[in-house]
């Protein structure tokens, strides 16, 4: 048994297909997201491409994806990705390897994260945080008893994940590598992993995080922004600091749909990472909230899926997708409130980006098969 498993029929989500209030939640967020995409994009479309639906038809088109591979996802039986946990790891290496070694690697903004085949870029890191989940639930479910060895519950959770962290941070992404072991930790302690492992190694682990911060000077002064934006108001601080004034200008019931003045090439990437800005400023306080409840959503139905699933391996299947969203949501939310240092993660559901959107929509379909499984 793990720490999210609960035998009490009383949380059992209702009887019917897919979540209706999961399934009504991620679809609320996906309608903004595209609505909010066009708004906050359509001016820098309109000069970059001479077509302000540039990003909107582009994401409109990823949101459909997304949906279909959603619903394919919600009845197909989730106990079939334990069949396929290790393909999809040596997938998710190959592919980050691909990244770093071959033409197809697409780079962007000093980073190589994307392979672009065929004309279509994907971010493989979004792919291999699916594998991630699925491989720690697998490995988990099967070596429960066990997971108090540290040889067994532990150390080849952690190589797997040192090897992750190794490609990503060659791409360079930072955010993503931390992002990938808040998850992982999150997932062993939830697999019943001893703390005293996890907190022991972590020790070990923050020396090397600490010289990995201050031995690149970008990470450095995006650390000193965050503690201090105002101070560096034409460079690393100009995004936090636009993003706050969109906040500040949009009060409680906000600009009005299309009616935000930072996102006119002030606030870069107002359709990606900083989309949440976009919101606070036409939407105001009230769709800041209206988001934030989603996203609360998400997480309860999330939770109470993994802590009823008819199986360990569903548990923390379950709860590695749940807390996957919920990690991403609040680093990309902080980040735009000024209260975490620059991370460029994107905002789940909402930002502009077909990985990240693709990949959590597909999630969120193998989340409701979990749920829909224990109610059979």
């Amino acid at each position: 048994m793990t720490r999210m498993e609960n035998s009490e029929e009383k949380n059992k989500p209702g009887v019917g297909g897919p979540d209706p209030v999961l399934l009504f939640a991620t679809m609320t967020l996906l309608g903004i997201g595209v609505a909010m995409v066009y708004s906050a994009s359509s001016e820098l479309a309109l000069r970059h491409y001479g077509n302000e639906y540039y990003f909107f038809s582009r994401q409109l088109l990823n949101a459909a994806l997304g949906f279909s591979g959603m619903l394919a996802l919600a009845f197909i039986p989730y106990k079939v990705f334990k069949h396929l946990s290790y393909v999809l790891l040596f997938a998710a290496v190959a592919l980050l390897s691909a990244v770093l070694v071959s033409n197809a690697g697409h780079s962007a903004g000093g980073a190589t994260r994307w392979l672009k085949l065929a004309g279509v870029s994907f971010q493989p890191a979004e792919f291999a945080r699916l594998a991630l989940i699925v491989f720690m639930a697998y490995s988990l479910t099967k070596k429960q008893g066990r997971v108090a060895d540290p040889s067994i519950g532990f150390l080849p959770h952690f190589l797997i994940l040192f090897l992750f962290t190794v490609l990503i941070l060659l791409q360079p992404d930072f955010g993503t590598v931390a992002l990938f072991w808040m998850l992982a930790w999150t997932i062993m302690f939830a697999g019943r992993v001893p703390l005293l492992h996890l907190a022991s190694a972590l020790i070990l682990v923050l020396p090397a995080a600490l010289w990995l911060l201050v031995s690149a000077d970008y990470r450095l002064k995006r650390y000193m922004t965050f503690l201090d934006p105002w101070k560096y108001p034409l460079d690393e601080g100009y995004q936090i600091i636009h993003s706050l004034m969109s906040f500040g200008s949009g009060g409680i019931f906000g600009k009005g749909f299309g009616e935000g003045y930072q996102k006119l090439f002030y606030l870069p990437t107002p359709h990606t990472d900083f989309i949440f800005s976009v919101i606070g400023e036409e939407g105001g306080l009230i769709w800041v909230l209206l988001v934030v409840g989603l996203y609360m959503v998400i997480l309860v139905r999330g939770m109470r899926i993994a802590a009823t699933a008819s199986d360990c391996f569903g548990s923390l299947l379950a709860f590695g997708i749940t807390v996957s969203v919920a990690l991403q949501a609040i680093v990309n939310m902080g980040v735009t409130l000024s209260l975490l240092p620059t991370k460029g993660l994107t905002l789940p559901f909402l930002s502009y980006g077909g990985s990240s959107l693709v990949f959590n929509l597909g999630c969120m379909g193998i989340l409701m098969n979990i749920g829909t499984a224990r109610r059979k």
